[in-house]
Parts: structure tokens; C-alpha cells; sequence
């Protein structure tokens, strides 16, 4: 079973599918749904995050498509939406980055991104 993802005219998702499986048939699954849709469809694998396959298995579009990434074509992969506006975007693994390395204390921290710091929640 494969997951596909349906491309707007802004290559953001708008939707993820199960579907078959790619070459199932003899028959090319992502043009297959795409004319269905009249939309750019497009493989997406479940088991990737961040340019990583978590069963050590080739990893696939950087990232699972979710409603609302963006597919960009020059890394063929999915990029999620930037959290924070000064967080960069790590072309090889599709993930986004704060300037700022996350903590290695022990805590709970999140991101206060009007002093571009991590602040520890930790009660």
C-alpha cells in the first residue's frame, strides 16, 4: 500500500491518500491519480522523516506529506511549513532548523522566537 499527495497550483498538499502501490498493474499510480484529480499528484512514504527512512529503508521525498507542505521540486521532496520565521530550511533532510542548537540540559523547553532563544518550561 503507497500514500499519495495532491499538489495545489502552489505545490502545497491539499491531500494524502492510500493508494496502490507504485508500478502495481504496470500502471504509473501518481499520473494515474493525478488525471483522476485534474491535480499533480505525487508518491509520498509514510516511513521518512526528515531525509530518514525509520525502518533503514531508502528514504523517500524527504518527509511525509501532510496537508499543508509544500513540495519542492529542485530536492524532489516534501517540506513541512516553517515554524518560525527565523528558522532555516536544511535542503538535504527537508526540515527547518533553529539558529539556535536545542538545549542538551535536561527540561522542556520551547521556542521564544522574539529573542530567538529556547526557554525552559521545565516546572
Amino acid at each position: 500500500m503507497a500514500h499519495y499527495a495532491f499538489l495545489n497550483e502552489n505545490n502545497i498538499v491539499t491531500e494524502v491518500i492510500t493508494g496502490r502501490n507504485e508500478g502495481e498493474l504496470n500502471i504509473d499510480w501518481e499520473a494515474y491519480y493525478g488525471e483522476i484529480r485534474e491535480q499533480v499528484c505525487k508518491r509520498t512514504s509514510y516511513n521518512t522523516h526528515c531525509g530518514n527512512h525509520n525502518g533503514g529503508g531508502v528514504p523517500f521525498r524527504k518527509n511525509y506529506a501532510g496537508i499543508g507542505y509544500s513540495y519542492d521540486e529542485d530536492i524532489d521532496g516534501f517540506i513541512p511549513p516553517q515554524p518560525y520565521p527565523s528558522w532555516l530550511l536544511n535542503m538535504d533532510t527537508g526540515c527547518w532548523s533553529s539558529p539556535v542548537p536545542y538545549p542538551e540540559e535536561e527540561g522542556f523547553y520551547t521556542w521564544d522566537e522574539e529573542t530567538l532563544s529556547w526557554v525552559n518550561n521545565t516546572l
